[in-house]
């Protein structure tokens, strides 16, 4: 076992065939803290659960009762965020990087929040000391690679079968302020990387069903999608691929650390939401077969 992992770094869940041709992947559901992890930490266990996005799996979970493939994180995001790019290395963390290792400086990585999390705002530096560079690469080559590889892998397979796939990736977000005075703010957004990761039929539909449920739809703002989309949409190889972001005060506690009264009602939102896509998507797949 690492010292930063305990237990499936990730779980595979599936309960039966899939019903339509979605996939599901909530990278940022692990809450699995090892003695070790807490210990490096000059903050408490309950600041690092800020990176979560705290028991965003239970919002999926009627949907893997009902066949639908999903990829769950165990592995906590404060140890390595599977929604960003291999290469998004920050080295004021990540020490003896070696020389022609290939990096990326993205805007959240100057934030604190690359590959490696190194900070929170209004908590300063997260760690101790800093991370090997053979800690660094054992966390990629053990969870961020296999993750990435088991979606390509599972999202191949329902494209074969299906002629098309679309991945759903689940997230929360902190409580958005209100698009304007008088207005109302946005509950769930949907991200698409501006148009270039999903099929905007996909979208369009995904907006009305939020809608249809009562909360307030936004597309791309200020959430547009991360790395895990980019990767994995290709919709003109039949591979779409849409981030949704859901506000955690609509499913959590007032303290937003545990499940609140909210849940069972934004579950069955998201229920109805994949459901939807996967019949959109399973449908205009056989009528243009049988054109």
């Amino acid at each position: 076992m690492q010292p930063w992992g305990a237990g499936p770094l990730f779980d595979f869940q599936r309960s039966g065939g899939a019903p339509a041709p979605v996939l599901l992947s909530v990278p940022h559901a692990g809450r699995c803290y090892t003695p070790e992890i807490i210990a490096w930490a000059r903050v408490p266990e309950q600041t690092l659960w800020r990176l979560e996005d705290r028991y965003a799996d239970l919002l999926i979970e009627d949907l893997v009762a009902r066949g639908f493939p999903a990829l769950v994180a165990q592995v906590p995001r404060a140890v390595i965020d599977l929604n960003r790019d291999p290469r998004d290395i920050d080295v004021k963390l990540v020490g003896a990087v070696p020389r022609g290792q290939p990096l990326i400086q993205s805007v959240k990585q100057r934030g604190g929040l690359g590959l490696f999390p190194r900070s929170l705002p209004r908590c300063g530096d997260l760690w101790r000391g800093v991370i090997s560079w053979e800690e660094a690469h054992s966390r990629i080559t053990l969870a961020h690679e296999p993750y990435h590889a088991t979606l390509e892998q599972e999202a191949e397979l329902l494209r074969h079968s299906h002629g098309e796939v679309l991945l759903v990736d689940v997230h929360s977000m902190p409580p958005l302020p209100p698009f304007a005075s008088g207005l109302s703010r946005a509950d769930v957004v949907i991200g698409d990387r501006f148009g270039t990761s999903a099929s905007r039929t996909l979208v369009e539909l995904a907006c009305s069903v939020i809608a249809a449920h009562g909360y307030v739809a936004a597309l791309n703002h200020p959430y547009p999608g991360s790395y895990l989309i980019e990767r994995h949409g290709k919709p003109e190889s039949g591979r779409h691929a849409l981030q949704i972001e859901i506000s955690r005060d609509l499913y959590l506690d007032d303290q937003m650390e545990s499940p609140g009264p909210g849940l069972g009602r934004v579950r069955t939102m998201v229920t109805q939401l994949v459901e939807e896509l996967g019949r959109e998507l399973g449908g205009r797949h056989w009528s243009e077969a049988a054109e």
